[in-house]
């Protein structure tokens, strides 16, 4: 078996062969980089790369599997964490000149698991500033590109962690989700997103906006994510924001059928401007998760469009993180950051209290929508991806990312769990997915329906960068 063929393994194939003594994880690992050291100048999706501690962790992970005594199912397998993370003896940049090149010394929760679990992490994969918006470049490290078309964006802010995944530039990638940041991403790279219940995969440093932000799953399976989840999908104390009740297995329901299960389709959520392409491709998608069992019924969920609530909550957290540097260092920001700060300024306690209300009344509404319907269907993004170093296509009249990224956030700021499924290209081979998100705590069944759809529709994933756009 060559390295190559070890560099496109899943996580349970690469299990199978530690077992069978057929490959190793120093093997595996060296794959791995191997392709990093091959895509990476080309799509910028790891902005760190620790190969020495990579082959380290990698040979003693040989050696306990050499003795039938591997620490987890992922022992040896080769994973990412997202820049905005502290990983012990590797930069934290967060995609910011503000702040320093110095060396970490603690894991965050997710790393220190992952570590426990004998996985092993290659490297750090890039993030727009604090990582604020759906779209991934700074100035520290640059833009990543679309591993589909390196001239349009990967999205974001995950965006690392997405080509990373659509390459297998390593196997399991972890992500951060504040407004959509691993499902807008998943979706422009033809990859599988998870946003999980808020609280059940624990984090700290807290995030920019804690209330806001779900650590996930970036994969080229649902099973590689339930691989990664059932590791760092675990009660940690250190995270003051993180809650109880997770699965001890996240996939126990992935060979389930899906008779019984009502999903409401909604193209719009009422009010969003769809790209036909991608809406007759979700329809598409909704049809066929009909002809797997569900019943699946076009609804309007009697939302209200979200973007003024989540803007108050995220452009606050923009003016925090600007108030709380000197001048020098606030001339580094990236000026989008700013300009969002600068607005929340003439912002009143009483703007805030009022978001924080409609926040609750959103939250009620998809609360009570899933007592009738288990899941809700919506496409993942508005629009295909576009030029890279762009908040917004070139041309349009948009503002900012929110304004294309209308069916992420609301699940956001109902802290429930949501995926992006990737469901087939538009006509210029550009990745297409769709979103379900469930109620609260109903991970397991969100994770269910979306294998059920990738297992009998399976995608395909970019054999190397494209630069011509020649790969659809």
């Amino acid at each position: 078996m060559s390295e190559t063929d070890l560099g496109l393994m899943d996580a349970n194939s690469l299990r199978t062969l530690y077992q069978n003594r057929e490959a190793s994880p120093l093997e595996a690992t060296r794959a791995a980089l191997e392709r990093i050291e091959r895509f990476n100048d080309q799509v910028n999706a790891f902005v760190h790369v620790d190969r020495e501690g990579a082959e380290t962790a990698a040979k003693t992970s040989a050696r306990r599997w050499g003795q039938g005594k591997p620490l987890s199912p992922i022992d040896g397998v080769p994973v990412s964490m997202k820049d905005l993370a502290q990983v012990a003896g590797m930069p934290c940049r967060e995609g910011s000149l503000t702040t320093s090149k110095a060396l970490c010394d603690t894991d965050c929760p997710p790393a220190r698991m992952l570590r426990e679990a004998g996985a092993i992490i290659l490297g750090k994969t890039n993030t727009p500033e604090f990582g604020w918006k759906a779209v991934t470049d700074n100035r520290v490290f640059g833009a990543t590109s679309n591993p589909w078309d390196t001239r349009l964006t990967a999205g974001g802010s995950s965006g690392g962690a997405a080509a990373a995944a659509a390459l297998n530039m390593g196997v399991l990638h972890q992500g951060g989700d504040s407004g959509g940041s691993i499902r807008i991403p998943a979706a422009f790279t033809g990859t599988f997103g998870f946003k999980p219940t808020y609280g059940w995969v624990p984090q700290w440093p807290p995030a920019k906006e804690p209330s806001l932000s779900h650590l996930g799953t970036l994969t080229r399976s649902v099973e590689d994510s339930v691989a990664m989840l059932n590791v760092i999908g675990r009660y940690d104390y250190h995270d003051p924001y993180a809650t109880r009740g997770q699965p001890d297995c996240w996939g126990e329901d992935l060979d389930k059928s899906l008779e019984g299960l009502r999903i409401g389709y909604s193209p719009d959520l009422g009010y969003a401007s769809v790209d036909p392409q991608i809406a007759e491709k979700v329809r598409e998608a909704a049809n066929a998760l009909a002809e797997l069992g569900a019943e699946v019924v076009e609804v309007d969920p009697g939302l209200t469009p979200a973007i003024d609530t989540f803007r108050k909550l995220w452009f606050t957290a923009s003016l925090h993180q600007w108030e709380q540097l000197d001048d020098k260092h606030r001339e580094l920001l990236d000026p989008g950051l700013v300009a969002n700060a600068k607005e929340a300024e003439g912002w009143t306690a009483l703007d805030f209290f009022r978001a924080l209300n409609e926040r609750a009344y959103i939250t009620q509404r998809l609360e009570h929508f899933n007592r009738e319907y288990h899941l809700l269907m919506t496409p993942s993004v508005t629009l295909s991806p576009f030029e890279i170093n762009h908040e917004v296509p070139p041309g349009s009249d948009m503002r900012d990312w929110e304004e294309w990224a209308s069916f992420s956030y609301p699940f956001n700021l109902s802290q429930q769990p949501a995926a992006s499924v990737p469901c087939g290209f538009t006509n210029e081979g550009l990745p297409v997915g769709f979103q379900l998100a469930g109620g609260k705590y109903d991970d397991v069944r969100v994770l269910r329906a979306c294998h059920a759809y990738m297992k009998r529709y399976p995608t395909r994933f970019p054999s190397i960068p494209d630069p011509s756009h020649t790969a659809g």
